[in-house]
């Protein structure tokens, strides 16, 4: 699947960019269909981090390599991951790699230290026809955006991202690239609802092992 980036056009010599430039993202299941993301995210050295991260018996759910392109990249507004990738007991844990240095001028991620804690206000749903989702909404009042650090990081850094942490990224107003590639993994021993946009049935879900 391929998403557009949401950042609005600001001259018409940016229309001219090619197509791959504006691309917001290439997902859903490259850790299985391609083969260099597949080598890479199945590895040993991320089940060793799963485990140390409590997930007892990791399942690789999704993954994605997003674009954040030089003064076109668009912001990502406060959210958590548990939202969209919905699981009882919450299990879900996002391995972010930086493929590029992230900055606050090109668009890194920002988090709410200790938001992990306050309740998950919304879930995504599939409708009863499984044609759309929509958002339950347990709290109407949106994720706190005072208090959000910047985490600027090296090229190859990996950050951990709890499901209910709160997190956004900014706008890429540089002229540098930002780019990531992103797995979400959650536990085999937690139930993963069949109302989840995302439903894996013609392509079962497998370890970091496989």
């Amino acid at each position: 699947m391929i998403l557009p980036s949401t950042r609005t056009w600001r001259t018409s010599a940016l229309v001219t960019l090619v197509a791959i430039v504006v691309c917001g993202s290439l997902g859903h299941a490259m850790h299985d269909l391609d083969p260099v993301f597949k080598n890479f995210s199945h590895s040993a050295r991320l089940a060793a981090v799963a485990k140390s991260a409590g997930l007892t018996q990791a399942q690789l759910l999704q993954s994605m390599y997003i674009f954040k392109q030089p003064r076109i990249g668009g912001e990502v507004t406060c959210h958590v991951d548990h939202t969209y990738l919905w699981t009882e007991p919450q299990s879900v844990i996002g391995f972010w790699f930086a493929i590029d240095d992230a900055t606050t001028e090109n668009g890194c991620l920002w988090a709410l230290p200790g938001g992990h804690r306050i309740p998950v206000k919304t879930r995504n749903r599939l409708t009863p026809d499984r044609k759309s989702t929509y958002n339950e909404i347990f709290d109407a009042t949106p994720y706190p955006t005072e208090g959000l650090v910047p985490l600027e990081t090296a090229r190859g850094t990996l950050v951990l991202l709890n499901g209910t942490l709160p997190h956004r990224s900014g706008p890429n107003t540089s002229d540098k690239p930002r780019h990531a590639y992103t797995i979400h993994a959650i536990d085999a021993t937690a139930n993963y609802p069949s109302d989840n946009w995302l439903q894996r049935n013609s392509l079962p879900m497998s370890g970091f092992f496989n």
